[in-house]
């Protein structure tokens, strides 16, 4: 991760406030910091969750539209230059399919 789920100035806070409350109420600040940390990765967790998501719909959505092209591109390269047409559109969907998957599409 590039980004600190907690700056540093969180950090010299809650150990400030822990020296001011003293040993009694250490629990409660150490507590509530953890809460903070904890709350700030779940929101971390959930936005990569989110975009893996995007990312997955939209090689999907790209490799079945890549699909449905090629079928009448493939009759039309059969009827018109036979085998080396349709192998041409078998190469093209093969490398949509790839250029998807690396993320370049």
């Amino acid at each position: 991760m590039s980004e600190h789920a907690i700056s540093r100035e969180e950090v010299d806070a809650a150990i400030a406030a822990r020296r001011e409350l003293g040993d009694e109420l250490e629990p409660a600040v150490v507590d509530a910091f953890v809460e903070r940390i904890e709350q700030r990765i779940a929101t971390r967790r959930s936005e990569s969750e989110q975009a893996l998501w995007m990312k997955r719909n939209h090689q999907k959505e790209m490799i079945l539209g890549g699909m449905g092209i090629s079928i009448p591109l493939m009759l039309i390269a059969a009827v018109f230059t036979g085998l080396a047409g349709v192998i041409a559109v078998c190469l093209a969907l093969v490398a949509l399919g790839v250029l998807v998957m690396r993320g370049d599409a």
